[in-house]
């Protein structure tokens, strides 16, 4: 039993989806979350800096006495990958648990991976399926406009620069016929049901934050580390950049309002 709170972070909003699955889950815990707005997004960085700034956002989490770190980040999960080893808490990216989710998921054994292009070139998603079963064949793609499509408010499945963009990056995936696309950005789950009409329902898409919630909590579990609250836990959040954008859309992604719970900080300290 361990009532010291979860480490959560991202390049910006994105990681606010695992927030949500988190507390869905795991909902007397208390959450720290950290989202580098001001550095956002890492898909466009180099493999050193990624690596640098997840290091960064880790020692900030750890200042806060946390008891576990999630990468809610698929970019600093597919090319940050030696972190867990740095990290005197259990720790996990998206990688692991969303890849068995979709290898489980496949019927026809064709699975799409959508994600940043650090994300893409890492072939990380790629590479953990071939892990599960040799015979999937995935078909990858980058989509970098997706994450500065969301964090500017562009979410709604009925706008038509939302639909244009999805299909402009998923044409290629539908084209090959596979019945399971991974969402390997937690910025893409809050546009997901756009990415839908576009796929398909026929097509399962699999939300990375929420399958890493899951195994968090399996991991959590079985290092006797869940809390021993019976009330609902507390949510802390801090930025690098001006907290206002990131207070309006969060609200839309958590379901409450945020202000005035939200504090700036300067992450090149850590």
């Amino acid at each position: 039993m361990n009532n010291a709170p979860i480490g959560v972070f991202d390049s910006g909003l994105g990681g606010l989806t695992a927030v949500r699955e988190l507390r869905n889950v795991l909902p007397n815990e208390n959450i720290i979350y950290f989202g580098d707005t001001g550095r956002v997004p890492y898909g466009t960085r180099s493999n050193s800096t990624i690596k640098r700034y997840a290091m960064q956002d880790a020692k900030f989490l750890l200042k806060h006495k946390v008891k576990m770190i999630i990468a809610a980040c698929g970019t600093v999960s597919s090319v940050a990958t030696n972190l867990k080893n740095d990290l005197p808490v259990p720790y996990t990216g998206v990688v692991s648990p969303t890849c068995f989710a979709a290898a489980k998921a496949t019927k026809n054994k064709k699975i799409g991976v959508i994600g940043t292009s650090a994300t893409i070139h890492s072939h990380s998603y790629r590479d953990m399926l071939k892990k599960f079963d040799s015979d999937i064949e995935v078909i990858e793609q980058d989509c970098p406009l997706f994450v500065p499509l969301v964090e500017s408010g562009f979410i709604d499945k009925d706008d038509e620069v939302v639909r244009l963009v999805i299909e402009r990056y998923m044409n290629h995936i539908k084209g090959a016929g596979v019945d399971t696309v991974i969402l390997g950005c937690t910025h893409y789950p809050i546009i997901k049901e756009a990415i839908s009409c576009v796929m398909g329902e026929e097509v399962t898409l699999i939300d990375s934050g929420k399958e890493t919630a899951i195994y968090a909590a399996k991991i959590l579990k079985e290092n006797n580390l869940l809390t021993g609250r019976t009330y609902k836990g507390e949510s802390e959040f801090y930025v690098s950049d001006t907290p206002d954008g990131f207070e309006s859309v969060a609200g839309v992604f958590l379901g409450e309002n945020v202000s005035h719970s939200v504090e700036q900080i300067n992450i090149e300290l850590y």
